[in-house]
């Protein structure tokens, strides 16, 4: 351990309170102390949002948040006015109150749910230390409290988020699984300190642990701890405490104490779900439902003004028109006179018309058009979830919809943001080649399987080795070059995180080593090590033991900075047996050659700088390898200094890389490591693809320009005859010329575009440090400007807020729908920034998908999602909004037609019940249950023609000029729906309620055939939505007028009878659907489009699919 070097605990005054006025003071073991100044959260969790008492109120306030609640909740109000009744008061509030209804049921059900769950949680049982410190009793997890010490068994979950005092290891080690927190099944190891490790929990009491505020960041912990009588503080980190809800698991106990509790434990504090996005279908409804608006106010002005026209003309006949005149005939006062009518004048009555006609043509904004689009959204992620063409085997994760509301835009994308490694490869990594003091062992001729011998280790992971490289470890020990040799191999086994899982194996001779670790790489390289003979066989908090060619060697872990994408490395000091100090850094070229000593070899670090570009030609992963040995005066600095970093509370990760940069420096050149990352299956055949369908695929990643040249070749993102624009400055000024020459470049190959057969593909490729003049400097603007001309763009060497500059740069510069795809933390970023985010479950852990829209296993699967369910989802749901709009529209039309011919008074022949449940009930399955389930193209057909995806990316589906189309349509149909019957009936006695029955029969029979005409793909849901609609209308009028009170009594009996009825319902359909269906005829027969085309090809190789040729899609050609 430290100590054995002769090392100082002194800490200064100053540094020992950094940041303890905003610490967390934890007392450990007494509860009672901890919470008596600070009210701490207690235990108790609560993801229920209501309770019985506040369901009410806060649902409605949460509800009324729509706009278009509010609308009609004025509507309902202004009904309730006896100047302005149109409806009776219980019609005017059932459309508003069964939507309220159906969502606070739906509510209500999902809070139920959470109350039963946090009542089973908050009454589980945990090991608490009594206070007198005796013995551990049986407590209910709500009443667990920060400052509790918990005892926790082997399969057992976290009650709290707890700093480990001791386990049932030696070593201090437990394991856990953080599957319930993040996905993750692989066990994660934590550590107790040494210094509590042997001490029992009751003889602790005293202790004091400082530690931050609490954070949603589950992979961040910054602490100290002060045992009593000790001035000295103990740094506790990440890998020292255990978080609430995993589990323990191959330990036989831990015990704990409580620094977060409840709500304020990082799962609690990470259950807010991925951050929400509104589709950009949603925003253009907004758009057209201004329109509908306006629309609807013109309407209810026209009939204002020529009901002031027509009072004006006949004021003098008010008192004998039944629903004008000034006196009620009906009443009498007391003097036997009759009562004055509330009328005010011609002024407010034109004002008071205007506000009933509000209330008749309401619909006109489609109040179920929100909840037909929830339903529609679930249903749609119902079969995306189900699909088993995105269900990756080798993970065992199908696809995930955490984000509903965005799903039509996965059919609008135009640029695609991917990240490389773990995205586009693997994410499993084998070493493959090694540069070691200038000389290459990359000869594949020479390289067998790991020879096992009588070896006692066997790790899970085979390598191949270098048979030159095996001999000269094992013979040359004596050499200059198999010293460096030796320790290249130590620096592999050392300086890393992972933990040797070992295992008895078939052969009881040996034990199996399984290398647990977050990081691929680092699993790969201790692998090879482990190969040519340094096997990382056990790990602690303080040390770990490496057998060195058969012989056990213990290696105190003096100091550890790990990796961080600004520094670009990570590096270990460990006390080796022989009371030496050494420091082992590994990290990327770009930061590792500037730390390198002067003083070695020139021809050594060139031929290993050849050796990385050979490499990363071939598509490799590279690693640069140091090292340097301390002395005991630079040893002891270091850690004054390490421990200062590492015990503060505020800004110990700056302190930190302060304190590495200090020590990582003058280093001996080792050598460097090539590791493979191969490509997923389906990777160059999906971007293939994906390029056909007109997207653009950038591909963002933190590897050297060569490496990812390379990898973009073989996944056929660059080709051979795509001319290379490359940016890689090391200086302002030369950045600046770099651009200036870009452009240049772009624009002399622009000059040939409107030739096709001369266009000249272009790539861009930049790396990050080039990035960094640009976004200082505001030259960001020219960047996008030779980019959007590219037609691909690879970022290398790029920082995580660097891969969201670059999305941010397209989205605010252009309209294209952006998607960002990746699978490690640093894509979170990019993933967020995007408009539709994916996440890949891989091996870096789930912080991509947790923060994601959407998550999948493989980058392939973006294929189907896109152009298949992306392109269903849109076009459905696209149709859908636009049906609603002239669903509604025609009726509202119908009401406008019979106003005009009673003198404007806004009576309606239409029942108000009818009215009412138009929308809601006559016409709104059907809707559904076609944008659910109605497929314009077959999936091999999407997938066989992947510029059937450009509709969704040029708005095709829906946009203005669909929009006036649809509003003329309806027009159209309203006045053959209202003019046929109102001409055939104009000279009988038929009253006015049979009239509207027949109205209203007429409408919904239009509407539905309208949406029969238009689906595709028929099967019994279908048939049973839209033309059970029409019959539960049917019968919806008959029971309506089948009561007596109602003022259509019998009224739809007393028409059903006649022949003309019949015949009115046939006549209003055809004439009405004339437009629709012309416009249709001719659409198929002389403009078609490429789904119409595609359409028609499905239906001939249904008969002889054989013979039948190919037919060329237009876009193609357009493009």
């Amino acid at each position: 351990m430290a100590e054995d070097h002769g090392s100082s605990r002194h800490m200064s005054a100053s540094q020992k309170e950094l940041g303890d006025e905003d610490a967390r003071v934890v007392r450990v073991g007494d509860a009672e102390r901890t919470n008596e100044r600070l009210d701490f959260a207690g235990n108790a969790v609560r993801t229920a949002k209501y309770s019985p008492l506040t369901f009410l109120p806060r649902n409605l306030f949460e509800q009324f948040h729509r706009l278009a609640y509010v609308y009609f909740l004025v509507i309902a109000v202004l009904n309730q006015l006896p100047q302005l009744a149109v409806f009776g008061r219980g019609a005017s509030v059932m459309p508003l109150a069964f939507v309220l209804i159906v969502t606070a049921v739906k509510d209500a059900y999902e809070d139920w749910r959470r109350h039963r769950s946090d009542r089973a949680e908050n009454g589980r049982l945990a090991a608490v230390l009594s206070p007198g410190g005796a013995q551990f009793l049986p407590t209910k997890w709500k009443d667990v409290r920060v400052g509790d010490v918990v005892r926790v068994v082997s399969d057992e979950s976290l009650p709290a988020d707890m700093v480990l005092l001791a386990t049932s290891e030696t070593t201090g080690v437990a394991y856990v699984q953080t599957l319930n927190l993040d996905g993750e099944s692989n066990l994660k190891t934590r550590y107790a300190k040494q210094e509590t490790l042997s001490t029992p929990p009751e003889r602790l009491a005293g202790a004091v642990i400082r530690c931050e505020r609490p954070s949603r960041n589950i992979y961040g912990f910054q602490a100290n701890l002060e045992l009593e009588g000790e001035s000295r503080r103990i740094p506790l980190g990440p890998s020292n405490i255990v978080l609430r809800g995993c589990e323990l698991k191959n330990t036989a106990w831990a015990v704990g104490v409580v620094v977060y509790a409840g709500r304020e434990t990082k799962a609690m504090l990470n259950n807010a779900g991925a951050p929400k996005k509104r589709s950009r279908l949603e925003t253009h409804m907004n758009r057209e439902t201004l329109f509908l608006s306006a629309i609807l106010v013109v309407l209810c002005a026209l009939v204002a003004t020529l009901s002031g026209v027509w009072l004006r003309t006949h004021e003098e006949e008010l008192e004998l028109a039944q629903f004008f005149h000034k006196k009620d005939y009906l009443k009498r006062d007391k003097n036997n006179d009759y009562e004055n009518y509330n009328y005010y004048g011609i002024a407010a009555q034109i004002v008071f018309i205007f506000l009933m006609a509000v209330i008749v043509f309401q619909i006109m904004i489609p109040i179920s058009l929100y909840i037909s689009m929830e339903l529609v959204r679930l249903g749609q992620a119902y079969f995306m979830i189900r699909d088993t063409r995105l269900f990756d085997e080798s993970s065992n994760s199908r696809f995930q919809c955490r984000a509903l509301n965005i799903n039509e835009d996965l059919g609008q994308i135009k640029c695609i943001f991917s990240d490389k490694t773990g995205t586009l490869t693997q994410n499993k990594m084998e070493f493959r080649c090694a540069s070691i003091d200038g000389v290459d062992y990359s000869d594949i001729a020479r390289q067998r399987p790991a020879a096992e011998g009588d070896r006692v280790w066997a790790p899970k992971i085979s390598v191949n080795t270098d048979r030159e490289l095996v001999k000269l470890i094992r013979d040359g020990g004596h050499t200059e070059q198999g010293k460096q040799t030796r320790d290249f191999f130590l620096a592999l086994a050392t300086c890393n995180t992972i933990v040797p899982m070992v295992t008895d194996g078939p052969d009881p001779k040996k034990k199996v080593i399984d290398y647990q670790g977050e990081s691929p790489d680092e699993q790969a390289l201790v692998s090879a090590a482990a190969a040519y003979g340094f096997v990382l066989v056990e790990r602690t908090s303080g040390h770990i033991v490496i057998d060195v060619l058969g012989e056990k060697q213990r290696y105190d872990v003096l100091g550890l900075h790990e990796f961080d994408s600004d520094r670009k490395r990570m590096s270990v000091i460990i006390g080796c047996p022989d009371k030496s100090v050494k420091l082992f850094v590994k990290g990327a070229d770009s930061s590792m050659f500037g730390i390198i000593d002067k003083n070695v070899n020139s021809d050594v670090v060139q031929a290993t700088e050849k050796h990385l570009h050979s490499y990363s030609s071939l598509g490799l992963r590279t690693l640069v390898i140091g090292m340097r040995e301390l002395s005991q005066e630079e040893f002891q600095e270091w850690q004054m200094a390490y421990e200062k970093a590492s015990t503060a509370l505020l800004g110990r990760g700056n302190l930190l890389r302060g304190v590495a940069a200090d020590i990582e420096r003058n280093l001996c050149l080792l050598g460097a490591s090539g590791i493979e990352d191969k490509l997923q299956d389906g990777v160059p055949e999906a971007i293939e693809k994906l390029r056909q369908a007109g997207i653009k695929v950038w591909v963002l990643t933190g590897d050297k320009q060569e490496t990812a040249i390379s990898i973009g070749y073989s996944c056929k993102l660059l080709t051979r005859d795509m001319v290379q624009i490359v940016i890689n400055s090391r200086s302002r000024d030369s950045c600046r010329k770099s651009l200036d020459d870009a452009m240049a470049m772009v624009n002399k190959y622009q000059s040939f575009s409107a030739d096709p057969q001369l266009r000249v593909p272009l790539a861009l490729i930049i790396d990050g440090n080039s990035l960094v003049y640009i976004f200082d400097a505001d030259w960001d603007e020219k960047l996008f400007e030779i980019a959007i001309a590219c037609d691909v763009v690879l970022c290398c060497r790029v920082a995580p807020l660097q891969k969201a500059g670059i999305v941010d740069l397209i989205k605010k510069r252009t309209s294209d729908m952006t998607l960002a795809i990746g699978d490690g933390a640093n894509d979170v970023s990019m993933i967020q920034m995007a408009d539709v985010g994916i996440g890949i479950s891989g091996q870096e852990g789930r912080q991509a998908v947790m923060a994601s829209d959407f998550a999948m296993g493989q980058f392939r699967f973006l294929v189907p999602l896109l152009l298949v369910h992306g392109h269903w989802n849109y076009q459905r749901m696209a149709y859908m909004i636009l049906y609603n709009f002239y669903r509604n529209a025609t009726f509202v039309f119908v009401l406008f037609w019979y106003v005009l011919y009673t003198g404007f008074t806004l009576t309606t022949a239409i029942t108000e019940w009818s009215s009412v449940l138009y929308s809601v009930i006559y016409t709104a399955v059907p809707t559904i249950v076609v944008a659910i389930l109605d497929k314009d193209l077959s999936r091999r057909t999407l997938l066989k023609y992947p510029q059937l995806y450009g509709p969704g990316q040029r708005e095709e589906n829906y946009n203005l000029r669909l929009f006036i189309f649809i509003m003329m349509d309806s027009i159209w149909q309203s006045i053959a729906c209202f003019f046929i019957p109102y001409l055939a009936y104009r000279k009988s006695v038929i009253d006015s309620s049979s009239l509207g029955d027949l109205w209203t029969l007429s409408v919904v029979i239009l509407v539905n055939i309208h949406l029969a005409m238009d689906v595709i793909r028929w099967n019994w849901i279908t048939h049973v939505a839209i033309w059970g609609s029409i019959v539960a209308t049917w019968i919806c009028v008959m029971i309506i007028d089948s009561i007596p009170i109602m003022p259509g009594f019998w009224a739809i009996y007393k028409v059903m009878g006649t022949g003309l009825f019949w015949a009115l319902l046939l006549a209003v359909t055809v004439v009405g659907m004339i437009p629709h269906f012309a416009a249709k005829a001719f659409s198929e027969y002389f403009t078609p489009s490429d789904i119409q085309i595609a359409r028609e090809m499905e239906k001939s190789q249904d008969t002889h699919d054989a013979t039948h040729p190919e037919v060329q899609m237009s876009s193609v050609s357009r493009a």
